[in-house]
């Protein structure tokens, strides 16, 4: 599994790249790479773009990893798989899979700094990356998101270093499990340095108003 060089969408042609920043885009479950990239008209023009595909087809779409469901949350009382979901072990699997292959494409990219943009479960996997990579990466920006319920050896780091993370999400956002977010609102502000958007009345969408806060957090971080 590994990441496809020739789906990934850019802001700039090779020969333009060259001494800017780079920001990577992380779509979400079932989406593609040109789903975040029309963000890129709303976002600072200094770095340089790049959205990238997950590796795993599904639907019309693509993956980072199957879906979470509640064993990945912690809230299955029995501890079984429910018939024809993924085990946990399988969900964790896919999820350092896809980990790796992204470190593997970064390793191909030139730039003076890296941040992350990620969705929902690209979100997720942003913040993944970053527990990876404690030093890699100037900041993250995690909208609709969550992060990954498990030990990591890279969040010693990370509580030292407290790298800025802005994470928006909507008050009406019924997609991802509540104990997903109650782990990451207290996970975020002890591995960050944190800016928070919290939006009245929105869903599992990017509303224009943290658009510009995102876009104002980028800025502050070039």
């Amino acid at each position: 599994m590994g990441i496809d060089p020739d789906a990934v969408l850019w802001s700039a042609p090779e020969r333009e790249r060259a001494g800017r920043p780079l920001l990577v885009l992380l779509h979400g479950y079932g989406s593609h790479e040109g789903d975040l990239f029309s963000l890129a008209q709303s976002l600072p023009l200094e770095p340089v773009i790049a959205s990238v595909r997950a590796p795993l087809a599904q639907g019309p779409g693509y993956a980072w990893f199957p879906p979470v469901g509640p064993l990945l949350a912690g809230q299955s009382p029995a501890g079984q798989v429910p018939a024809g979901q993924p085990s946990v072990e399988e969900r964790f699997a896919a999820i350092n899979e896809s980990t790796s292959a992204l470190i593997d494409w970064l390793d191909t990219t030139e730039s003076t700094g890296v941040g992350l943009l990620g969705f929902s479960q690209g979100a997720a996997m942003a913040l993944q990356l970053l527990r990876e990579q404690p030093t890699r990466f100037d900041y993250v920006v995690a909208l609709s998101g969550f992060v990954v319920p498990n030990d990591h050896g890279g969040d010693a780091r990370l509580a030292e270093l407290r790298p800025p993370v802005f994470w928006g999400r909507g008050t009406d956002d019924t997609v991802i499990a509540s104990s997903l977010i109650d782990h990451t609102i207290e996970w975020l502000p002890a591995y960050s340095t944190l800016t928070e958007g919290i939006y009245e009345g929105v869903g599992h969408w990017v509303s224009p108003d943290e658009i510009s806060e995102l876009g104002a957090f980028i800025r502050s971080q070039l």
